[in-house]
């Protein structure tokens, strides 16, 4: 049985480092994609990390906590650390306390399960003398405090890494915001079903709507700038009164603009202006919606 017992524990702590492990990965894998944290305070991700961290530890307290209660109560204690985790442990523990089993002990003239507080066995009818036991249960009523304790303090910790996160995005120049420059841009609203994929030297970009000054970029090479131009057939499906679109090229210190709102016919802009290399081509939304683009340099 012991053996059974740190089996399940270590399958426990072997899927949070699996989770924790995916997240630091995926962090990775971003920073490598987009070029590092360039536009950005580097206490942001700092603080985001934090959060991730924080709530992931959160998550393994409380969810620690209610695999013994569960095993005390006689249910499935992997399915709802299961459940605490997908459903954050707030909703989770709120879930597990509306729905978890009253704690039984067997009756003692026929052995069926009663609950603590029964004074007659449901089964054979047999009178329970049960004071001292529901007077030792209540004295062991919040059982793991550490648990719960090390869920309380991840929560203070998340919180506070939540705050910071907010106070440095809103911080000035602590995100870049200006499609003019040659940093990343960061956003700080929102786009609605948005698809962006590059396959083969070609953009296609398209949304339903986005939030004002909403900047969609991509990293795109020029070969050869006195030849080559940049091609963009861009449609805007709704343009209300004052919205527009606004194509930016940067390179360095380099940027220029062009509306793309209306467009009659596909854009061949020259690039004899730019060097050979990477140059930063973005869609800035003011307002358009259902926009489909197609961009490419050739």
């Amino acid at each position: 049985m012991k053996y059974r017992k740190n089996g399940k524990n270590r399958g426990l702590i072997l899927a949070a480092a699996i989770i924790v492990l995916f997240i630091l990965v995926r962090f990775g894998i971003f920073f490598a994609v987009s070029g590092g944290f360039s536009g950005i305070a580097m206490a942001i991700p700092l603080f985001f990390l934090g959060v991730i961290f924080f709530w992931l530890l959160m998550s393994a307290f409380f969810g620690a906590w209610a695999y013994q209660d569960c095993r005390k109560r006689g249910d499935d204690p992997v399915l709802w650390v299961i459940i605490i985790f997908l459903a954050t442990p707030v909703i989770g523990l709120l879930i597990y306390f509306l729905r978890r089993r009253e704690i039984k002990r067997p009756c003692p003239a026929c052995g069926h399960p009663v609950p603590l507080r029964a004074k007659y066995c449901e089964e054979c009818g047999a009178y329970i003398q049960n004071r001292e036991e529901m007077e030792r249960m209540e004295n062991k009523k919040v059982h793991h405090k550490k648990y719960i304790a090390g869920g309380l303090v991840s929560l203070a910790l998340l919180i506070v890494c939540l705050t910071g996160v907010i106070v440095s995005a809103s911080g000035a120049g602590n995100v870049n915001t200006d499609p003019s420059s040659n940093e990343r841009v960061w956003n700080l609203g929102l786009i609605q079903m948005s698809v962006s994929n590059y396959w083969d030297g070609v953009w296609n970009f398209s949304f339903k709507r986005a939030s004002d000054g909403f900047v969609e970029e991509r990293n795109m090479k020029i070969e050869d700038a006195e030849t080559q131009k940049l091609h963009a057939d861009i449609s805007c499906g709704t343009v209300p009164d004052g919205a527009s679109l606004i194509l930016w090229l940067v390179q360095g210190d380099r940027a220029e603009s062009v509306d793309v709102t209306d467009l009659s016919k596909p854009l061949e802009y020259p690039l004899d202006g730019f060097e050979e290399g990477k140059i930063h081509v973005r869609l800035q939304i003011n307002g358009v919606e259902d926009v489909t683009s197609e961009i490419t340099i050739e």
